[in-house]
């Protein structure tokens, strides 16, 4: 516990006598809480916080506003990427007698009705 004090001490602290926690050590702190078996209020207990300004210090993280050091212990969940799979035209089942005009600036392309949906999004895409 006396060591804990030692550190604790060293921590800057506002003209009000708050801490000022710099934020490397904030996100060392949110990132010991992410080591399996680890709890937010144990980790706030070891640096003498309680443990809501933990929780606020990981919202942070999660929105981005908090950069976490990788530390020995920290589970993520695996993450595997597929290919993505092509897209089945949507046709309709009977030919329409209309058309469809699609028109950037100068450029008009005439289709008819019949035209699946995956076409008409290809052009589109390519104007």
């Amino acid at each position: 516990m006396e060591a804990t004090n030692e550190f604790l001490a060293r921590i800057p602290r506002s003209s009000d006598g708050k801490r000022r926690w710099p934020l490397e050590l904030k996100a060392r702190i949110v990132a010991e809480t992410l080591i399996e078996g680890a709890t937010v209020n144990g980790v706030a207990k070891r640096y003498g916080l309680i443990p809501s300004s933990v929780s606020d210090w990981r919202r942070m993280a999660r929105t981005g506003k908090l950069v976490l050091p990788n530390l020995d212990g920290m589970d993520f969940v695996p993450v595997q990427i597929e290919d993505p799979k092509a897209l089945s035209p949507v046709c309709p089942s009977s030919p329409s007698s209309g058309t469809l005009d699609v028109m950037k600036g100068d450029i008009t392309i005439r289709l008819t009705g019949d035209t699946c949906a995956v076409r008409i999004a290809e052009i589109v895409a390519a104007l």
